[in-house]
């Protein structure tokens, strides 16, 4: 079937077709009257807006990309709202893509991004990736890093405070009574994870008396934590940690209800808080606690930064564009 033009739609509703173009680009030009023969004609026809004659007209996409190394996860399903939100607000569409934390999948996706002439990229990667960014931002199409501090001022990007956030989660654990703390985060790497460490870090070393041990994981899901609490039900409860910090939400759920599921109490025996404050942890078996980071203003901040340093823009962007949040500590039974 042939596709359906706006010629055919002014044939069908008794317009012009300037009318049936003013109606797609200035719509505040039409009557309302025409404006309800032009929809009913479109819905009549199966007329599906072609972009790519406006893009061509403008010079530019109305699209920007979003890239996340795990879409499962609901901390990058949460941004991604935030985006979508203030996407939407300037006239933006997303194009949102799952990497899989795969250095293959993420250079095909950064290549496409760039023959689809998107107008910005927002890219969130557990592996450093700037170097590949650079060239890309030279060719004209801007990037924001999401999640994790650029190393370089000529890249922008938004990220948490993760050492501060580190410190507040074992801050918290010592307060409560904790002298044997576990960090469960991997791979070391990744730079979000050794600042968590660094700050939890910081916390041990004000305390005399109490121990640190890092165990190491490979991924950020429920199954590691639960891998992990297996692993610590076959020491003595003398030589298993009684506070534990997990890197995020998802390993924390692992290992709570693994151990509350063999008869170990929570908090009493041991006391266990996450990352990222996700849906989940308020919902967990036993609320978790959580270090919350600003969620959907994330990613509104994210777009907002896209939107300044993008060619042509009047908005102008800060003077180091790698804007970093402050967390907060959300207290619940777990602890």
């Amino acid at each position: 079937m042939a596709r359906v033009g706006i010629r055919e739609v002014a044939a069908a509703s008794g317009v012009s077709i300037g009318t049936v173009s003013h109606y797609l680009n200035h719509p505040a030009r039409v009557s309302a009257e025409k404006a309800r023969r032009i929809q009913e004609a479109m819905d009549r026809l199966g007329f599906v807006r072609n972009n790519a004659g406006r893009q061509l007209r403008l010079g530019h996409s109305s699209t920007i990309a979003y890239m996340v190394p795990n879409v499962g996860n609901p901390f990058f399903a949460t941004i991604a709202e935030g985006v979508e939100q203030r996407a939407t607000e300037v006239g933006l569409s997303v194009f949102l893509t799952n990497s899989r934390r795969d250095r293959e999948r993420e250079d095909s996706y950064l290549a496409l991004f760039e023959e689809q002439g998107v107008r910005g990229m927002l890219i969130a990667s557990s592996r450093p990736i700037e170097s590949r960014l650079a060239p890309i931002r030279d060719r004209g199409t801007p990037s924001v890093l999401v999640g994790r501090r650029a190393s370089s001022p000529e890249q922008p990007s938004v990220s948490v405070d993760d050492v501060l956030g580190g410190y507040l989660a074992v801050r918290h654990l010592i307060e409560t009574g904790r002298r044997r703390i576990a960090y469960v985060g991997g791979p070391l790497l990744v730079s979000q994870v050794a600042d968590r460490l660094q700050g939890a870090s910081n916390a041990v070393r004000e305390f005399p008396g109490v121990t640190l041990e890092v165990i190491d994981i490979e991924e950020h899901v429920i199954a590691e934590g639960r891998r992990v609490a297996e692993e610590l039900l076959t020491r003595e409860p003398s030589a298993r940690p009684d506070g534990v910090f997990a890197v995020n939400d998802l390993v924390a759920i692992g290992l709570l209800n693994v151990l509350a599921a063999r008869g170990v109490r929570i908090p009493e025996d041991v006391a266990i808080i996450g990352y990222d404050d996700t849906e989940y942890a308020a919902n967990s078996l036993v609320p978790l606690s959580s270090v919350r980071p600003p969620h959907e203003a994330f990613g509104m901040a994210a777009v907002d930064l896209l939107l300044a340093v993008m060619p042509g823009s009047e908005t102008t962007p800060p003077p180091d564009p790698r804007l970093v949040f402050d967390p907060e500590l959300v207290i619940r039974a777990s602890t």
